[in-house]
């Protein structure tokens, strides 16, 4: 049995197994060929941090896989009244095939995962997001990009988001730029992670906190929101604080014709323009689709190795 708690859960093949898989699965669905290669199975779907993407893409891909999705928000379960992680994952594992969830601290994932006895799939924690990167990943496969010639640049919170592309570059092999502000940079501990891994990849990974010189000669950038969940009172502050990292087209001029990328929701006019935003560069919407494709993959993928 295998989790998918982070992108270090699998190889650099086993990524590109997943990814391909999706693709797959996405041409079977563009045909309405929708194969059941997961009949009658349930995924039970953990929010302690309520989305849009996420519950609809799982929910809508456990559903044409052949199964049912059962929506858990921590108010509908007793792990958000005060019952430990352990019993709540020995017995929701106990009555479903697989289990999607969506939290805060990475260490609840991690502890609910070592009691479950199906696997884990890690929706979003406050440390990593890596379904949103199998699906970032698979959209720029499907427009001519992969580790052989992808220069990415991220600007913007030094996040979930942010470590996740750091692991993304150091599996895959390709070259990231990050550009924080001061005071919101990566977390040290990731960033030393990914620099060992790079060693083997062979990718380049480099910090700035100047976006100009970040993003220059990259060929795909990436952002996300200045405020995210639970960072509601910090909003004047970040919004000041980041007013030199918004991606406009000025800023994208420096690039080399760069494809951008946003996991959503974005707020036009603070971390993007709406002109880069709804531009021809922008892959933003094929990515949100992609949610539905790549994590189907991952499912599809997971099976595979249950008894």
């Amino acid at each position: 049995m295998r989790h998918f708690l982070t992108l270090k859960d699998c190889t650099k093949d086993e990524l590109l197994e997943i990814i391909h898989l999706g693709l797959q699965i996405k041409k079977e669905t563009k045909s309405k060929i929708f194969k059941e290669y997961l009949p009658k199975q349930t995924l039970g779907m953990i929010f302690e941090k309520s989305s849009t993407r996420t519950r609809v893409s799982f929910e809508t891909g456990i559903y044409q896989l052949g199964g049912v999705g059962l929506f858990l928000s921590n108010k509908d379960i007793q792990l958000g009244r005060g019952e430990i992680v352990s019993d709540t994952a020995r017995v929701i594992s106990s009555m479903v095939d697989m289990i999607m969830i969506r939290t805060f601290e990475h260490s609840k994932l991690e502890e609910f995962a070592s009691f479950s006895n199906v696997p884990v799939i890690n929706g979003l924690t406050d440390d990593f997001h890596p379904v949103q990167l199998m699906a970032d990943y698979m959209t720029l496969v499907e427009n001519g990009l992969d580790d052989s010639n992808i220069r990415a640049c991220y600007i913007g919170d030094g996040n979930n988001m942010t470590n996740s592309w750091l692991m993304m570059a150091s599996i895959m092999g390709f070259d990231l730029n990050i550009a924080t502000p001061k005071g919101y940079e990566v977390d040290t501990k990731i960033l030393h992670q990914a620099l060992d891994m790079a060693k083997n990849s062979g990718a380049v990974i480099k910090v700035f906190d100047n976006p100009k010189d970040a993003i220059t000669n990259t060929n795909v950038v990436i952002t996300d929101t200045w405020v995210s969940m639970g960072q509601e009172e910090e909003k004047n502050k970040r919004i000041k604080d980041f007013e030199n990292f918004k991606i406009d087209t000025k800023l994208m001029s420096l690039s080399d014709n760069a494809k951008f990328l946003h996991c959503l929701p974005a707020y036009r006019d603070l971390e993007v323009t709406a002109e880069v935003l709804e531009g021809k560069d922008s892959l933003v919407y094929e990515e949100a689709e992609n949610r539905l494709h790549a994590q189907k993959g991952i499912m599809v993928w997971l099976d595979s190795f249950r008894d």
